[in-house]
């Protein structure tokens, strides 16, 4: 299942999802983990979740990503939560042109019981319409 945060840049997107992700750490039965791009928020979340630097293993582009999460999510049956900050700054392209790639997401979430958090930077009126189901 996915799940998305959005709302324009700079309006707390990030911080909502470390306190997501850090809610989560009380429930999980299986592992966590936070994938963006940048070591800023690294000390914000809770040790229990794994926390991945995307820019450490050269991820640029959407297939790139796509592959990414995917080999994240394969890497251990005990995934529970993913949480991806920034899809679109690490995709390098617009919301707007990531329609194929939110539908990898969901096939591989709803195939593996995870449950994957993405932020969005955009408002609600300007998510995509392949995109709204998930808020």
């Amino acid at each position: 299942m996915i799940r998305i945060i959005c709302g324009p840049k700079g309006s707390g997107k990030t911080k909502q999802l470390i306190e997501v992700a850090n809610a989560a750490v009380a429930t999980a039965k299986g592992h966590l983990v936070f994938i963006t791009d940048t070591n800023r928020y690294m000390y914000d979340l809770k040790r229990e979740i794994r926390f991945i630097n995307v820019t450490d293993y050269a991820v640029a582009g959407e297939d790139a990503l796509c592959g990414f999460v995917k080999g994240v999510i394969a890497g251990s049956y005990d995934n529970e939560f993913v949480y991806l900050d920034g899809v679109a700054r690490i995709a390098g392209k617009s919301l707007d042109e990531m329609a194929q790639l939110f539908y990898m997401f969901d096939k591989v979430s709803a195939l593996r019981g995870i449950e994957l958090w993405i932020t969005c930077s955009c408002t609600e009126e300007e998510l995509p319409a392949f995109a709204k189901k998930y808020l």
